[in-house]
């Protein structure tokens, strides 16, 4: 009896039915990515049927993620303000009236010399008040005084920009006696970075708290999607669908509810920069400062839109697995 592994039309069936499965397999994967393609452009088509209502979801999405994005914008424009401002302490020494300008020079040389001392900078009376001429628009009325009344400055920039060593600068420096007043100038700028690191916290407080807000708008959007389209869900699941397969479409529709929202986001902050772009310019320039608004770059643009998308689908799938499973084929 002859042995059926030996026989060649055995072995073509057995290469067929491999080659069948094969190419089976790839036919679903296909028929898996070509679904989800039409499940995406169909979910967008029925936003795009029923613009006025999409438009004012977008637009509720929108506002709520512009408002922490505007927060952060303006907060990263205030840090790129700060940036050009010296980080290290400075100890401006204000001399008495009658130390005179040669006298004050000689002071700043020899405060120069300490080793706990970086630089030293020396501003005198004339120079002083020239340049507050400048600054404050009042040179007519200078003009009109007999005598300078700003005093000579020396600023001294410390070595190390630790506090204990800044302090006992500062009281060295402030026992001389050619110094009237002593003070360090950097105390603002601490206190505006205090402010600066509490504004991010608020403004990540802020996020999160709109962004659950974003998830209850799309949560509820999504709901009323599912209500409406009951009878299609029905006989969908009486033909066999799976719950994986009846959710798609509505996890695809909070996708682009979120990424529509992001964009408005984006264009709202954009618009606003845009706005205050001007005013923000002629101020700086009344300062002598090149400082110009600057928006979103392209990276945070798309984190943005990837953010408010995840936010969307999130939302979607809390949705759907809460109300999809009520409705079952009776």
């Amino acid at each position: 009896m002859a042995n059926p592994s030996n026989n060649p039309n055995t072995a073509r069936r057995k290469d067929k039915g491999a080659s069948q499965s094969r190419v089976s397999l790839g036919d679903k994967w296909g028929s898996y990515i070509s679904h989800h393609r039409l499940i995406a452009r169909d979910s967008f088509m029925r936003l795009v049927k029923a613009p006025m209502a999409s438009i004012m979801t977008w637009l509720v999405i929108g506002i709520a993620l512009a408002l922490p994005g505007g927060l952060f914008v303006a907060l990263s424009n205030v840090e790129a303000v700060s940036k050009g401002w010296d980080g290290a302490a400075q100890v401006s020494l204000y001399l008495h009236k009658a130390v005179g300008d040669q006298d004050g020079r000689k002071l700043a040389d020899k405060i120069r010399l300490r080793d706990d001392v970086a630089e030293v900078n020396y501003i005198s009376a004339v120079q002083a008040l020239e340049e507050f001429k400048k600054l404050s628009g009042y040179g007519d009325v200078l003009n009109q005084l007999d005598n300078n009344p700003l005093p000579a400055v020396i600023v001294v920039r410390p070595v190390e920009d630790n506090s204990a060593n800044t302090q006992a600068l500062f009281e060295s420096l402030q026992a001389i006696p050619q110094v009237e007043q002593a003070v360090i100038d950097l105390e603002w700028v601490q206190r505006l970075y205090s402010m600066m690191a509490l504004g991010k916290r608020m403004t990540l407080a802020l996020a999160a708290l709109l962004s659950l807000g974003v998830l209850l708008v799309i949560g509820n959007t999504i709901r009323l999607a599912i209500e409406s389209r009951r009878d299609e869900i029905v006989i969908v699941k009486l033909v066999g669908a799976t719950n994986a397969f009846v959710r798609r479409p509505f996890l695809y529709t909070g996708l682009w509810y979120g990424l529509g929202g992001g964009l408005m986001a984006w264009l709202i902050i954009s618009i606003s920069v845009m706005w205050l772009s001007t005013p923000v310019a002629i101020l700086a320039g009344l300062y002598q400062s090149e400082f110009s608004l600057q928006g979103l770059a392209i990276g945070e643009v798309l984190l943005l839109w990837l953010s408010a998308s995840m936010l969307g689908l999130l939302g979607a799938w809390l949705a759907v697995g809460r109300h999809l499973g009520a409705i079952e084929p009776r």
